[in-house]
């Protein structure tokens, strides 16, 4: 496979604005501050930005973001779909952008009210704006499978009978998760860890699922700028380099519900994914000193890692014991507290940690750090990167 995009690009900047479960603001409100705090951080100006990249599901229209910033034209701009599958694939877009010298700065935002408007994890029924087609739902909403929760329990639930998996092992990512949102300040569970017995005796959401097996549902908005590592590198922090980005989608691929496969205790798309990042970048699994992994539920995590070569398949559960996923552990994750722990931004927040952990700038800082994977959405057509030092 062609490394032609492996460092022609690199992250210069990251904004953020706090993560909330009522904003008081409009979106456009939101993805506003989160771009202008990422150009400050990167030390470009408005001006200088002409292209823009975000999700389909994203209220927030380029347009108004310009000419709330004063950014005067835009030569790129695009959409992703399939909701936090996207993430990753929206710094792939501006990568591609950069190198291929069609815009210079490009910032790449989510931003909503997920928490205080519209719930997505209240549940749905029929097609939505953020995919191409609708989902087939029609096959599974009368047997009550409308909320992202019951779709992600035939998997959990498959997965565990395969692999003699447990709850408490999908526990442990959540443990993981919280104790470092607990010193994460910018987490909504700041100073909030929990046990693995508050984990097994928090309620039932939809077995195998408990409450605490399922990420938040928040306010705010998260914007990164991509440009050039030569113009990255006169800026105020060292270039994070974009060494690999890369996109999937698998056979008998749905949005969450790909229960026609063979074998729905893996997730191939993300070991597609998986290929593309160790061939583009030339690295491999043992290159990496940690890890964002998209934590939507727990027990997609431990599939992740088996997919993406960290462990054998079936051998998660074995990989995340004895704290081998917290902070001085074998691959500590999701260092920021994840989206169980800090925030569910739809991934953005993952990426912008990423950023942190490659400048050795993070709360909860890995030592040594060179490359960083980060993923996004999972059960969904996907994405991820690994970012590493210039």
């Amino acid at each position: 496979m062609s490394r032609t995009l492996a460092d022609r690009a690199a992250i210069a900047g990251i904004g953020a604005t706090e993560f909330s479960k009522k904003s008081g603001r409009t979106p456009l409100q939101l993805a506003v501050e989160a771009t202008r705090a990422a150009l400050e951080d990167a030390g470009i100006a408005a001006a200088e930005v002409d292209g823009m990249v975000s999700f389909t599901g994203d209220q927030n229209a380029e347009t108004e973001i310009a000419r709330c910033l004063g950014i005067p034209r835009l030569t790129h701009f695009s959409r992703i779909h399939y909701g936090g599958g996207a993430a990753c694939a929206t710094i792939q877009q501006a990568a591609m952008a950069v190198a291929t010298g069609i815009s210079e700065v490009v910032v790449a935002y989510r931003a909503f009210n997920e928490r205080s408007e519209r719930r997505f994890g209240a549940g749905r029924q029929g097609p939505t704006a953020d995919v191409p087609v609708p989902l087939p739902t029609n096959w599974y909403a009368p047997f009550g499978f409308v909320t992202p929760a019951s779709w992600v329990a035939m998997f959990a639930r498959r997965y565990m009978h395969e692999y003699n998996a447990s709850s408490e092992d999908f526990g442990r990512v959540s443990v993981a998760d919280r104790k470092h949102a607990a010193t994460n300040p910018k987490a909504w569970f700041y100073e909030q860890p929990i046990t693995l017995e508050d984990h097994q005796e928090s309620r039932w959401i939809v077995e195998p699922l408990h409450l605490l097996d399922c990420c938040q549902e928040s306010d705010g908005g998260v914007a990164i700028v991509v440009t050039s590592p030569e113009r990255a590198r006169d800026l105020a922090h060292p270039p994070v380099m974009i060494r690999a980005a890369a996109q999937g989608a698998s056979s008998d691929q749905e949005t969450m519900t790909s229960y026609y496969r063979d074998d729905i205790a893996g997730l191939p798309e993300m070991g597609l994914v998986g290929d593309q990042l160790w061939a583009q970048s030339g690295l491999g699994p043992d290159d990496i000193q940690t890890a964002i992994l998209y934590d939507h539920f727990t027990p997609f995590v431990l599939p992740q890692l088996e997919e993406l070569g960290f462990c054998e398949r079936g051998e998660a559960r074995h990989f995340i014991a004895d704290g081998n996923i917290e902070l001085g552990g074998r691959l500590p994750i999701n260092t920021n507290g994840g989206q169980l722990g800090e925030a569910y931004i739809h991934g953005m927040n993952g990426i912008a940690e990423g950023v942190r952990q490659v400048r050795g700038s993070a709360v909860n800082q890995v030592e040594d750090v060179d490359h960083v994977v980060v993923t996004a959405g999972t059960g969904v057509p996907t994405s991820a990167l690994i970012l590493g030092r210039a």
